[in-house]
């Protein structure tokens, strides 16, 4: 019983966002200790509440910062495939941390709207402008990779979450300038929970779809099983899996009934070259099985 059993892995240069965590996390830090401190000089829970929130994102940011770092790193004897599949748990990780953070701010919100309390507006809409500016300078350092990776994806939404809610305080300080209504305050903090809620619940069902190996939505599975049934090498083929190495890195495996005059390292090259250009597929593994022994091979998986 003849068969060919090859792999090929393509190298991909994955972008090191450590300076931009660096940064991020070091503005964050800094302006958590301004929020806190002015929210505690004027007592203002609206400002303490948030530098709650953004403690947890900074968190999150460190959770990511190193989730990056172990991606990178090399393969062992026990974790054959490196520490590629960290990012995907601290996306998933992520999600839920930003998900507790908008339980936190809907039962602040809630026991507000009960008790409204007098809020300095002048000083809570400066404060929260400053979290404007810097939530949003960070987020723009994570821009260009969260198409690419989950786990960027999390930290650029954390961010752009934290300069929402930033903003929102920005309006609720301004409308408190003019009026004494303080009951929008809390009502202004569910309507930005709610929306946070919206980005991050696709962010833990893509986390949590990567973390049971689904097919990863950038990926067309369909275009695939089209693609292999057009060459003429191939007679059939079956167990296809494609799963997520990590949040940047996709693999296939599967298993290709041939002619015995195939040239195997020829054809597994071009397939390989094909799915990766064409289908971002990193990592390939390919079985050459003949057609004359395929019957008995297909059922062992």
């Amino acid at each position: 019983m003849e068969h060919s059993h090859t792999h090929n892995h393509v190298q991909t240069l994955q972008k090191d966002f450590g300076r931009a965590f660096a940064v991020g996390i070091a503005l964050n830090g800094l302006y958590i200790l301004v929020e806190a401190g002015y929210g505690i000089y004027i007592n203002s829970l609206a400002l303490i509440a948030d530098a709650g929130h953004n403690l947890s994102d900074v968190l999150g940011l460190l959770l990511a910062w190193g989730a990056s770092y172990l991606v990178r790193k090399s393969r062992t004897e026990k974790y054959t495939y490196g520490f590629k599949k960290s990012s995907v748990l601290a996306a998933f990780l992520n999600a839920l941390i930003l998900l507790a953070a908008i339980g936190a701010i809907v039962w602040e919100a809630v026991g507000r709207l009960a008790s409204p309390q007098p809020i300095a507006g002048t000083t809570v809409m400066l404060v929260a402008g400053i979290g404007v500016v810097v939530n949003t300078v960070t987020a723009l350092l994570f821009f260009s990779g969260r198409k690419e990776d989950l786990n960027i994806k999390g930290a650029f939404l954390h961010m752009a979450a934290d300069a929402a809610i930033s903003f929102g305080v920005v309006l609720v300080g301004l409308l408190l300038v003019f009026t004494d209504q303080y009951w929008i305050d809390p009502l202004v903090s569910i309507v930005i929970a709610l929306i946070i809620f919206w980005g991050t619940w696709g962010l833990l069902k893509d986390s949590v779809n990567l973390a049971l190996d689904a097919v990863p939505d950038n990926i067309d599975k369909q275009g695939i099983e089209a693609y292999l049934n057009s060459l003429d090498e191939v007679v059939s083929f079956h167990d296809m899996h494609i799963w997520a190495m990590s949040t940047t890195e996709t693999a296939l495996t599967v298993h290709i009934v041939a002619p015995k005059t195939i040239d195997p390292d020829r054809f597994i090259k071009e397939v390989c070259d094909v799915l990766n250009e064409k289908f971002s597929i990193q990592h390939t593994t390919i079985q050459i099985e003949h057609a004359d022994n395929a019957e008995c091979l297909q059922n062992r998986i």
